[in-house]
């Protein structure tokens, strides 16, 4: 199974810090974040993890939740939780999928079914694959897919800035440029024509035949 962008991702029950979860029911009516590691006690993830807690406030604002997942058991996870606190001076809140069967990193496509069905004596290295950010949106689709190295600690200020652009673009019929920031300027869309973009955006600036762009809308 390949997972894409725009895909339904996929359903599963799983065992976490706060109790047992269905995943599309704890998703309910908005988006969610889901970001996955190789093993606890590994010392980027570490970082991760409270890096996440910090900004746990942040994608509230935006309706989003966050949910880890790592391949270790919940009551190691527990554990976990002291040395993050510890590290970073946040306390993790949300919700820590166990995953100690292999069955969710299978199910998103993150280790190959031949994997084994246990994460005893499985390395870091082993799971290196499992390093993965998907946000989710409230139809329970894909709407992004980020994959890093075990080496390289994941910035999850992108994390908000993507959520940012994807609800932008998905309440107005435009795009955002590279390194778009919230209220910066943005691209009206090739579905939309210039007739109907000055009505609805009122003046836009034509850079090529192709490239307009034109304020942010308001929400």
């Amino acid at each position: 199974m390949s997972l894409r962008i725009n895909d339904i991702a996929p359903d599963f029950t799983a065992d976490t810090t706060q109790g047992p979860i269905q995943f599309h029911d704890w998703i309910g009516d908005g988006w969610a974040v889901l970001f996955s590691h190789p093993k606890n006690f590994t010392p980027v993830c570490t970082t991760e993890l409270g890096a996440m807690a910090g900004l746990e406030p942040e994608f509230r604002k935006r309706g989003a939740k966050i949910i880890g997942i790592s391949v270790d058991p919940v009551e190691s996870h527990g554990k976990w939780k002291n040395d993050i606190k510890t590290a970073t001076g946040f306390d993790v809140e949300y919700p820590l999928i166990g995953d100690n069967d292999l069955k969710v990193a299978k199910l998103y496509d993150m280790l190959p079914a031949g994997a084994g069905e246990t994460s005893e004596g499985r390395t870091p290295a082993d799971n290196a694959t499992v390093r993965s950010v998907f946000i989710i949106g409230p139809d329970k689709k894909i709407k992004l897919i980020l994959t890093y190295p075990m080496t390289t600690g994941r910035n999850f200020n992108e994390i908000l800035r993507a959520i940012d652009s994807i609800q932008l673009t998905a309440k107005h019929q435009v795009a955002t440029p590279a390194n778009w920031q919230q209220g910066e300027d943005v691209i009206i869309t090739a579905a939309v024509s210039n007739e109907d973009a000055a009505t609805r955006f009122g003046s836009f600036d034509t850079v090529l035949p192709y490239l307009r762009k034109t304020k942010q809308p308001q929400a």
